[in-house]
């Protein structure tokens, strides 16, 4: 019978991407604040988050965290945010000036690679990832170097038995 185990994540965590890794060549990460409001917060302190079709864009001078999906807090039922808000990531500004001249580069994005818990006190923290797109060769690629992994894995268990 085989064994079903949790994907591992680091201490923290809330949500990750793991489609980013394999739609998209990621070159540099970077970790940013995240403005929310106390119902999101709550939400997500229960592990509800989902990443998966969000991006970030740069728009007057502020990051901007779209698709974002943060389900509503069920005890606050009159009080609650909308789902999928626009979010502003807290960065300097410096740092939101070297990222708008490095998306600007042809085919480069900002992907967000996870969500989590960060500090002694705790603040929600987004790593985004500037990004390039993969081509189709490039997921097979992918796909073929998991399966290879996969396969050495077995082998060293099988081989240990």
């Amino acid at each position: 019978m085989a064994k079903t185990r949790k994907r591992k994540s680091a201490a923290g965590d809330v949500a990750s991407n793991r489609q980013a890794a394999y739609r998209y060549h990621l070159i540099e990460r970077i970790e940013c604040g995240l403005a929310l409001t106390g119902t999101e917060v709550k939400s997500l302190r229960e592990g509800r988050a989902q990443l998966k079709d969000s991006y970030a864009v740069v728009r007057d001078g502020e990051v901007w965290l779209i698709g974002l999906y943060i389900p509503p807090y069920g005890p606050a039922a009159r009080d609650n945010h909308e789902p999928e808000r626009p979010r502003k990531l807290l960065l300097h500004r410096s740092e939101i000036e070297r990222l708008q001249g490095r998306i600007q580069e042809r085919g480069l994005t900002l992907v967000p690679t996870r969500i989590y818990f960060s500090g002694p006190r705790s603040r929600a923290k987004v790593e985004i990832a500037i990004a390039r797109g993969k081509d189709l060769y490039d997921k097979r690629e992918s796909i073929r170097k998991r399966e290879m992994a996969r396969d050495v894995q077995r082998e060293l268990r099988e081989a240990r038995r």
